[in-house]
């Protein structure tokens, strides 16, 4: 509900894209690093839970504070605050969710998570449209408190933690990990311990796909070029996320009996095929059902992604490995947004489009090749 009205409110209070620019920057930097500190406390602690309602109730309590601000310096600290609590529930979150199901279930239980968020993502802002007629902007934000408070509940009285030993299939797995638990290098304290081959692949493989994955407003921008007004950008986000809600579970389900790398695989293909799509920029008939086959991308990577990165580590590291995949995806990403944008303004639009699309295809036929690869190194 508030994130949409968010750019809109800042213009009334006199600050524009360069201030947006900063406060998202460092929001989201920060739940960069708040996810790789969750990691490490998700390994260390015998209670994840207080950490997940935590950071909900933080999360929770600063949004509504939007309806009283008066200054973007203001907002920028709830911004902050916002994006430290989820970073730092986040990855928590996901350790719990893999203990909490067989592991034979973890790409369904992640798949399901996520339709539900993007589902949060389709009703929150036509609440926003529904109410801002009535009560404005602020009283947006000021409604905001209520799934928000709905939300807390939920978590505190709702969530019950498992926590699972390891099987042993599991411990057989993975015996470096398992001989060296009490050496100096591989502790369970230390900050980056010794994970699998396997893993290290992945995360190569997903830092490079991330350099050509640059933020989705590059593709709103795109679509501005070819007369799709800024006024319908909230349209291609709709139409994007209920492909995205339809089909992550279904993804989530599928990785569970097929290769994880190979669906992930298939997203990176869609990712390719968009991307090349909008290089082209045939008409805006093809950028609409090609925006709609976007969400088909994140539906096929984000959960599958994160039961691959699950299913190579042994279960006393997930929190880190998580934190790390998180961490350097992230860090990627907003270096994708800096080259796009320097490429868009020497090349024009179309050449960073075209050079996405061939490190998503070169991505995708690595991650092909992860099966055969981890087969020689266990």
């Amino acid at each position: 509900m508030a994130y949409w009205v968010l750019p809109a409110f800042l213009g009334t209070l006199g600050a524009g894209p360069a201030q947006l620019g900063i406060i998202e920057g460092i929001a989201e930097s920060t739940a960069s690093f708040a996810k790789l500190f969750s990691g490490y406390l998700a390994d260390r602690v015998s209670q994840r839970k207080p950490i997940v309602v935590g950071g909900y109730v933080v999360a929770n309590a600063v949004k509504p504070l939007l309806a009283l601000v008066s200054s973007w310096w203001q907002i920028l600290g709830i911004r902050f605050s916002d994006r430290f609590a989820k970073g730092v529930r986040g990855t928590a979150r996901d350790v719990m969710v893999a203990e909490s199901v067989d592991k034979a279930h973890i790409g369904s239980a992640y798949g399901l998570i996520q339709a539900m968020d993007s589902a949060g993502a389709i009703v929150g802002p036509l609440l926003a449209l529904a109410l801002i007629g009535r009560y404005g902007m602020r009283g947006v934000f000021a409604w905001a408190a209520v799934p928000g408070a709905l939300c807390v509940l939920v978590v505190w009285f709702g969530i019950r933690e498992v926590r699972r030993t390891g099987s042993h299939k599991e411990r057989q797995a993975f015996p470096p990990l398992e001989a060296e638990r009490n050496s100096p290098i591989a502790t369970s304290r230390s900050w980056l311990p010794k994970l699998p081959p396997g893993f290290y692949y992945v995360l190569a493989v997903v830092t490079l796909f991330s350099l050509g994955n640059s933020s989705d407003m590059f593709l709103v921008l795109r679509a501005g070029t070819i007369g799709i007004p800024a006024s319908r950008a909230p349209l291609l986000g709709l139409v994007f996320n209920i492909t995205f809600t339809l089909a992550s579970w279904p993804a989530g389900k599928f990785s569970d009996r097929f290769s994880r790398s190979g669906i992930a695989a298939g997203g990176y293909l869609v990712f390719a095929a968009v991307y090349f799509i909008f290089a082209l920029a045939p008409s805006q008939r093809a950028i609409w059902l090609t925006m709609a086959f976007y969400g088909l991308f994140y539906a096929l990577t984000n959960p599958v992604l994160k039961a691959l990165v699950i299913e190579n580590v042994a279960g006393e590291v997930r929190g880190r490995a998580l934190g790390i995949y998180f961490f350097v995806t992230s860090v990627t990403t907003l270096l994708a947004s800096v080259i796009t944008g320097s490429l868009w303004k020497v090349y024009g639009a179309a050449v960073p489009f075209y050079l996405s699309a061939g490190i998503a295809a070169v991505s995708a036929l690595a991650l092909l090749a992860h099966r055969s690869l981890l087969a020689n190194t266990r």
